[in-house]
C-alpha cells in the first residue's frame, strides 16, 4: 500500500534517467468502485505544469520516484478527462461526507493499492490523526507511532472506503463519483441534517440542492438551528420555497416561517394552496413557546359512536406523508373530545366494537396558550406518544407529538447548559479547533490570571517587577473563586423556578452569598497569614517575603468576599434576561466575574503595598 503524500514531490525522470520534473497530482477517473490512476500531473521546468498519460508512459514508481518508460522528447502531453478529478486539488484536505457513517470528515491522505506494479487505485480516504502526521512527515508518523506502542497504545488508521465516499468541495460539480455506492439522498432526514449542519455555510446549499423535494422538507425539518433552515430557504426561489413548505408537516413549516422576514413568508404563503396556508396561519396565530406553536393539526378524529372497522377505513384514506397515527380521538354529539383510542386496542378489536366501549375517557390534554415546555414535561410524564390540544369548550384543535416534544425538552436542556457556561460537542467530530476552543472556554482562568499579572507588573513599574509576581501569586485563588461563584449562580438559577413559592427569594441567596464568601475569605485570610508567620521568619528579606505573600493572599479574601456579595447581581440579571427572552451565556459572566475580582485584588494588593510600606 502507498499514500498520495508519499508520491507527491517525488522526482520523475525519463527512460534515459533524465530528471523532467516532480509529481504534483494524480488524476483518477471517478466512476468505479475503487477508481484507477490515469493521469500524472508533473511540475516541470520553471514551474511549468503539464499533465501526460499513466498507462502509456509510467513505468514503474516507489515511495521515493517516479521512472516513465519513454525518453522526454516522446512524451506527449494530455488533459484531464470530464469524468476524472485530481486527487491533490479536488480531494485532499476537502470536507467529504462518509455516506456509511452518516457525518462530515476531513480528507487527511489517500491510501492506494499498488498491488500491480504498473497500476494504482484509489482504496479510500485516511480522515485519521496518522494521514496529519504522515503529511507533515512519514518520520513524524513513525516516531508517534513506535512512542505510542511504548506505552502500550494503538493509532489505527482511519479508512473511508471510496464507494462510501461523496465530495461536496469541487468545481467539477458534473463529475459522478462512484456509481455503486450509497448516495446522500438515500440516507435517513436525520442523518443529511446532520451532515448540512457540520458543513461549511457555503458548502450547505451545494448538499441540500441534491436532495428532491420529499427529502430537502424532511431534512430541514430536522436542522436543530432555525436560523440555518431560513438561510437555506432564503437562497431557494420563491416558488420551490414555497413548494417545500407545502412538503413539510404544518407544525414544522410553521416554525420555519417565524424564523423568515416578514415580507419573505408572505410571499411563500401566497403562493401555497389554502389548506396548507390555513394549517400554517392558525400555527402562527398562537405565541412563541406555547403549545399551539408546536402542535399538528394532522390527527384522527371521529364520533364516538363509530365502530372500530369505521376507525380503520379513515386510516386507512390517509396520505402517506399524514402524520403518524398513534391515536384515534373520539368526539361527542357536541364535538368536544370524548375519548382517546390507542392504535393498538383498535387493532386486537373486532370490527363491530363501538370505538365508545374501548377508549380511555380519563383524557390528559392541554391548551394551545400552555407553555410548551409544561406540555412536553407531561407527555414524558404520562409516557404518551401524543398529547390533544383542546380549546376552551374542549375541542380538538390539534395535537403534540413525542418527537416535538423531546425537541422542546432538548432546547430546555442546551439552553441550561449554555446559561451554566457548559459547550455541545459531537464526540464522533472533534476537529482541532473544537479542541482548542474547549480548551480556552475550561482555562480561561489562566488567561485571566496572567492578563492581571501583566496588569500588575505595569502599574508598578520595572523596579519593582519581584513584587508585582509576588503579589501575582495570590491571584488565582481570587480568579478561580470568581469562576466558582457563576458555576454557583447558574446552578442556582437552573435548579429553582422563581414563580415556584417554595424557591428561595434573592434576599436569601444574598444572605446565602455573603455567609459563604465570609467564610472563605476568612479561611484564605487565616491559612495563608498562618503560613507566612510560620515559615517566613527569620532574616529580614524572608519576613519580607512574608509580608508580601500575606499582603497577596490577603487582597486575595477581599477579592473572594466582594465576588460572593455579588452573586445576588449576577442572579439578578439572568433572571431579568430571562423574562425578556434573552439568552446569557455562562462563559460571558465568568468573564464578566473574573475580570472584577483582578480589579478589585489589584486595587487591594496595591493599597496593602502602600499602607505596609513593602
Amino acid at each position: 500500500m502507498i499514500y498520495l503524500t508519499q508520491i507527491l514531490g517525488n522526482p520523475v525522470y525519463d527512460l534515459n534517467g533524465e530528471r523532467i520534473g516532480k509529481v504534483n497530482d494524480l488524476g483518477i477517473a471517478t466512476g468505479e468502485v475503487f477508481p484507477r490512476v490515469t493521469s500524472l500531473a508533473v511540475q516541470g521546468p520553471g514551474r511549468t505544469p503539464f499533465m501526460i498519460s499513466w498507462r502509456k508512459y509510467v513505468g514503474s514508481f516507489d515511495e521515493d520516484e517516479v521512472h516513465l518508460k519513454v525518453i522526454a522528447t516522446d512524451i506527449r502531453f494530455s488533459y484531464l478527462q470530464p469524468d476524472e478529478v485530481l486527487m491533490a486539488r479536488d480531494i485532499l484536505n476537502k470536507q467529504i461526507v462518509d455516506t456509511r457513517g452518516a457525518r462530515v470528515v476531513r480528507v487527511n491522505d489517500l491510501k492506494l493499492s499498488d498491488t500491480n506494479q504498473n497500476q494504482l487505485r484509489l482504496l479510500g480516504a485516511e480522515v485519521g490523526v496518522r494521514g496529519l502526521l504522515r503529511a507533515l512527515s512519514p518520520a513524524l508518523e513513525k516516531i508517534t507511532l513506535h512512542a505510542a506502542r511504548s506505552l502500550g497504545k494503538s493509532i489505527p488508521e482511519r479508512i473511508i472506503a471510496w464507494n462510501y465516499m461523496d465530495l461536496l468541495d469541487r468545481d467539477l460539480s458534473d463529475v459522478k463519483l462512484s456509481v455503486s455506492h450509497k448516495t446522500l439522498d438515500e440516507l435517513h432526514p436525520a442523518d443529511i441534517a446532520d451532515i448540512i449542519e457540520r458543513l461549511d455555510p457555503r458548502l450547505r446549499g451545494q448538499v441540500f440542492a441534491q436532495l428532491d423535494e420529499e427529502q430537502a422538507a424532511d431534512a430541514i425539518a430536522e436542522l436543530e438551528d432555525d436560523s440555518m433552515a431560513a438561510e437555506l430557504m432564503g437562497d431557494m426561489s420563491e416558488d420551490a420555497a414555497s413548494r417545500l413548505l407545502s412538503e413539510m408537516d404544518p407544525d414544522d413549516a410553521a416554525e420555519l416561517v417565524g424564523e423568515l422576514d416578514y415580507e419573505k413568508a408572505e410571499k411563500l404563503l401566497r403562493l401555497m394552496g389554502v389548506k396548507e396556508r390555513s394549517a400554517i396561519n392558525q400555527l402562527l396565530g398562537y405565541p412563541e413557546d406555547t403549545a399551539g406553536r408546536i402542535m399538528t393539526s394532522q390527527f384522527v378524529q371521529i364520533d364516538e359512536s363509530g365502530t372500530a372497522r369505521d376507525a380503520a377505513n379513515v386510516i386507512r384514506g390517509l396520505d402517506e406523508d399524514f402524520e403518524t397515527v398513534s391515536y384515534v380521538y373520539l368526539n361527542d354529539d357536541e364535538g368536544r373530545l370524548s375519548g382517546v383510542v390507542s392504535l393498538r386496542k383498535l387493532v386486537a378489536a373486532d370490527d363491530t366494537t363501538r370505538l365508545k366501549d374501548i377508549a380511555y375517557d380519563d383524557i390528559v390534554y392541554a391548551h394551545p396558550e400552555d407553555d410548551q415546555e409544561d406540555v412536553a414535561q407531561d407527555i414524558a410524564k404520562y409516557n404518551l406518544l401524543s398529547m390533544p390540544i383542546v380549546d376552551d369548550k374542549k375541542k380538538l384543535q390539534g395535537i403534540v407529538t413525542v418527537d416535538d416534544a423531546l425537541d422542546v425538552l432538548e432546547e430546555e436542556h442546551q439552553e441550561d447548559l449554555q446559561i451554566a457556561g457548559a459547550g455541545h460537542s459531537d464526540s464522533d467530530n472533534r476537529s482541532g479547533s473544537h479542541d482548542i476552543a474547549w480548551l480556552v472556554r475550561n482555562e480561561f482562568w489562566f488567561i485571566i490570571w496572567m492578563a492581571g499579572l501583566a496588569a500588575l507588573v505595569g502599574l508598578v513599574g520595572e523596579p519593582r517587577r519581584a513584587l508585582a509576581l509576588a503579589l501575582g501569586s495570590a491571584l488565582p485563588v481570587a480568579v478561580v473563586a470568581a469562576l466558582d461563584s457563576i458555576t454557583y449562580v447558574t446552578n442556582f438559577f437552573i435548579e429553582h423556578d422563581p414563580d415556584d413559592p417554595d424557591s428561595p427569594s434573592l434576599v436569601g441567596f444574598a444572605f446565602k452569598g455573603a455567609g459563604l464568601g465570609l467564610l472563605f475569605s476568612a479561611f484564605v485570610a487565616l491559612v495563608s497569614t498562618g503560613i507566612f508567620s510560620a515559615f517566613f521568619t527569620g532574616s529580614d528579606s524572608l519576613y519580607r517575603v512574608g509580608r508580601l505573600g500575606a499582603a497577596g493572599f490577603s487582597a486575595a479574601a477581599a477579592s473572594i468576599l466582594i465576588t460572593f456579595l455579588l452573586m445576588p447581581l449576577y442572579l439578578k440579571v439572568l433572571s431579568t434576561r430571562d423574562e425578556r427572552g434573552k439568552e446569557t451565556s455562562g462563559t460571558t459572566l465568568q468573564v464578566i466575574a473574573m475580570a472584577i475580582a483582578v480589579v478589585v485584588f489589584i486595587v487591594i494588593a496595591l493599597a496593602l503595598v502602600r499602607v505596609w510600606g513593602l
